[in-house]
C-alpha cells in the first residue's frame, strides 16, 4: 500500500463529521466535485469503501467508521497540540475553559472555581450546557473538563471519558421551618405534598426506593430537573422538597427551610469529566486534585 496521504485523509474526517458534502465543501472553500474526488482517491490507495450513498447522503460503511476513529485520533492529537502550543508559548497566565452541566448545584460550582478565584496565573470561562453539549465540547477541545452529577460510559469504541468523582452531597427530606412532623417518616407525612428531582436521576431513585421501603406513596405536585428551581420551589411553595441541604443552606441558617430527615444512603454525586489527552493543562489536574482532597477530607461540599 503506497504512504497514506494525511490532506486525503483530513477531507475525509470533515466530510464525515459534516451533515453533507454540501456543507464539508463549503466549510473548506473547495467545489464538491473536488472532494469527491480526494475522497474516491484515498478509497483507491486503501483499496476499500469509506462511504455507501443513500438516496442524497453519504453514509460510512463499517470500515469507514474504523477509519474515521483513527482520523479523530489523529487530527485531535493535532488541534490539541496547537492549543497546548498558543496556551503555553503566548503568556504565562493560562486560560481554561470549564463546562457545567446546565441543572448542576450552584453551591457546588462556586466550591469548585474557587481555588482558580485566588490564583494569579489562571483564569477560565464557565460555560453552562446540556450533557450533549458538554460531551461535544470536551471532543472538540472546545472546553478542558466538564462538571456533571453522573458518570458518563463510554457509548462507543473511539470515544473514552475519564470521570473523577471530586464531591458528594447527602440527599435530606427539606420543608418549611417549623412544620416538621414529631413522628419518624412516614407518620405526619400523610397529607403532604412534594416538589422532587425529574425521573431518571439518583436523588428521584433513591426518594422512590425510600418510600417504597416505607409504604408511603408522596402526592407530587411538581417535577423538576434544574436544581437552582428546584430550591426556589422548596423555598417558595411551602411544600416538602428532595435535595442536598447544602443547596438551600442560605435558607436553612435563615430559618425559611429546615432539614427534616436525612434519606439513608441517597447522595447527589459530582463528576469531573475530561478525555485521556497527551498534554492536559496543569491548571485543570491541579484542580481535580484540590476538589478530591477536599472531599476525602470531609465527604461533603
Amino acid at each position: 500500500m503506497s504512504r497514506l496521504n494525511y490532506h486525503h485523509l483530513y477531507y475525509f474526517w470533515r466530510v464525515a463529521k459534516s451533515p453533507s458534502l454540501t456543507e464539508a465543501a463549503e466549510t473548506l472553500h473547495i467545489s464538491q466535485s473536488a472532494l469527491s474526488a480526494q475522497i474516491k482517491q484515498l478509497e483507491q490507495s486503501l483499496d476499500v469503501a469509506l462511504f455507501i450513498r443513500q438516496g442524497r447522503k453519504l453514509v460510512l460503511t463499517d470500515v469507514g467508521r474504523r477509519v474515521l476513529a483513527y482520523a479523530q485520533d489523529i487530527f485531535n492529537t493535532g488541534e490539541e497540540l496547537e492549543k497546548f502550543i498558543q496556551k503555553d508559548s503566548a503568556t504565562q497566565v493560562q486560560h481554561i475553559t470549564i463546562g457545567v452541566q446546565s441543572n448542576l448545584s450552584r453551591n457546588f460550582i462556586e466550591s469548585f472555581i474557587a481555588p482558580l478565584l485566588k490564583s494569579e496565573n489562571v483564569d477560565f470561562s464557565l460555560a453552562s450546557r446540556g450533557m450533549t453539549d458538554l460531551l461535544s465540547g470536551l471532543v472538540n477541545h472546545e472546553l478542558d473538563l466538564a462538571l456533571t452529577n453522573r458518570a458518563i460510559l463510554s457509548e462507543s469504541h473511539d470515544t473514552t471519558w475519564r470521570n473523577q468523582l471530586v464531591a458528594r452531597q447527602a440527599v435530606a427530606i427539606v420543608g418549611p421551618y417549623g412544620e416538621k412532623p414529631e413522628t419518624p417518616f412516614p407518620q405526619g407525612y400523610e397529607d403532604k405534598k412534594w416538589v422532587v428531582p425529574g425521573r431518571n436521576t439518583d436523588i428521584r431513585s433513591s426518594f422512590e426506593s425510600f418510600c417504597a421501603t416505607h409504604q408511603y406513596q408522596p402526592d407530587i405536585k411538581a417535577e423538576v430537573d434544574d436544581m437552582a428551581m428546584l430550591r426556589l420551589l422548596a423555598r417558595d411553595s411551602g411544600y416538602l422538597s428532595v435535595l442536598p441541604p447544602v443547596v438551600v443552606k442560605d435558607e436553612i441558617q435563615s430559618k425559611v427551610l429546615q432539614d427534616y430527615e436525612s434519606i439513608p444512603q441517597a447522595f447527589e454525586n459530582f463528576y469531573a469529566i475530561t478525555m485521556p489527552r497527551k498534554f492536559t493543562s496543569q491548571p485543570v489536574l491541579d484542580l481535580i486534585k484540590i476538589a478530591i482532597h477536599q472531599y476525602s477530607v470531609d465527604h461533603s461540599i
